[in-house]
């Protein structure tokens, strides 16, 4: 996500709640919940630590949950520590305390946001965060009621509801940090705490508050259904990501230079082989036929058929790649390390990388290069070889 260098956003997560809308309290609060094989808190602050690493984020618990929230962060992907503080007996003494934690950040503006609305996307984070660049005290995010509204008395209807002008907020909320800091603040000291979100606050205070277009999938989960809504969503969305690996090594002999990763490099030997021996295009087709259980190059292209003799190596990659392809995959990314005492790698390397993109149409940085050599040990170290360790990314969709 872009954020302008002269703002810096913070990041207050509400999880103090004990949720007993969500029924069955023997599950624990529905924030620790799990959807999708992860506490709902995980999805949320994930959210987050993917869009914004930058910011600072505090998430406010109940002092009751301080395992249960190292356990749902020891799930994020990468790892990482996420600052928490000890949250109120209500929702608005519990934004304040998180709040004040980001005092000394040096944070411009705060993103205030429910622990159970793990759905949010990027699009929306970035909605919310341009509004405050183009100078808005207060954003928050809402979807135009579409429902028909009434109202009653003793279970009886009183009147329709205009429904024009009428939205539903979401979160995260948006403001500048002092302001709603001193909204908080000073809401609290005057004992005013009938206010329902940090908009709310915003308008008591005297704050202008910008409406941007919400998300139809950034759903609160409130409700038991709702928890289970959104476990079955995303099982069923969860994305069949699979890694291959691949090795390849081939002879030095004498000659006047190597093919790796489909470059010619000039040198005092070449690497000896049926076809032009390029290990590292080997070991990556044999990455990417792992993806799918499809082999390995030599039961495509087997030593004993002649027809593949001198043949560049370009051919069995792109062979491998038309295959991932008919299996319903894209390929995320690849990588090859070549272990080698020469010749020099690092100034081919980024020809390198673009004749692989090139062969797997994919862009370049997904594409990584990168050499080691085998410290003068072994036949790698004596110059009687070169090997080549690859890896690739793929995503399958109806793969059967």
């Amino acid at each position: 996500m872009k954020i302008n260098d002269h703002i810096l956003c913070g990041v207050v997560i509400v999880a103090a709640g004990r949720g007993e809308r969500a029924g069955d309290p023997e599950a624990g609060p529905k924030q620790y919940r799990t959807i999708g094989g992860k506490p709902v808190l995980t999805h949320t602050l994930q959210r987050f630590v993917d869009a914004m690493p930058d910011s600072p984020l505090v998430v406010v618990i109940h002092p009751d949950d301080e395992a249960l929230f190292e356990d749902a962060c020891s799930q994020l992907s990468p790892p990482r520590r996420v600052s928490y503080v000890f949250g109120s007996t209500t929702r608005q003494r519990s934004v304040l305390e998180g709040l004040r934690a980001l005092q000394d950040t040096g944070v411009s503006h705060v993103l205030i946001q429910d622990s159970v609305r793990p759905f949010l996307s990027n699009d929306l984070l970035q909605r919310v965060v341009e509004t405050l660049q183009n100078g808005a005290e207060g954003v928050l995010p809402v979807m135009p009621v579409t429902d028909t509204l009434k109202r009653g008395n003793g279970g009886f209807v009183l009147e329709t509801v205009s429904r024009a002008a009428l939205y539903a907020a979401q979160t995260p909320q948006a403001f500048g940090y002092r302001q709603i800091l001193k909204a908080h603040s000073d809401a609290d000291r005057e004992n005013v705490s009938d206010l329902t979100d940090d908009a709310s606050i915003a308008e008591w205070a005297g704050i202008p508050v910008t409406l941007v277009e919400g998300s139809a999938e950034n759903v609160k989960l409130t409700l038991k259904k709702d928890i289970a809504m959104a476990d079955e969503k995303l099982i069923q969305t969860l994305p069949d990501v699979r890694t291959g690996n691949g090795y390849d090594v081939h002879q030095l002999v004498e000659g006047d230079g190597v093919t790796l990763c489909g470059i010619y490099i000039p040198h005092d030997q070449k690497l000896s082989g049926h076809s032009d021996a390029d290990v590292a295009l080997h070991a990556l087709t044999d990455a990417l036929l792992a993806t799918c259980g499809a082999g390995d190059i030599g039961d495509h292209f087997p030593p004993s058929d002649m027809q593949w003799k001198g043949a560049a190596s370009g051919i069995f990659l792109k062979h491998a790649v038309q295959i991932v392809r008919e299996h319903g995959g894209t390929i995320l990314n690849a990588d090859v390390t070549l272990i080698a005492e020469a010749p020099k790698i690092g100034p081919h390397r980024l020809e390198m990388r673009q004749n692989l993109a090139d062969l797997m149409e994919i862009s370049l940085d997904r594409c990584s290069v990168k050499a080691t050599t085998n410290e003068t040990i072994g036949f790698i170290g004596r110059r009687e070889g070169i090997a080549a360790i690859a890896t690739a990314s793929v995503i399958y969709k109806g793969m059967d």
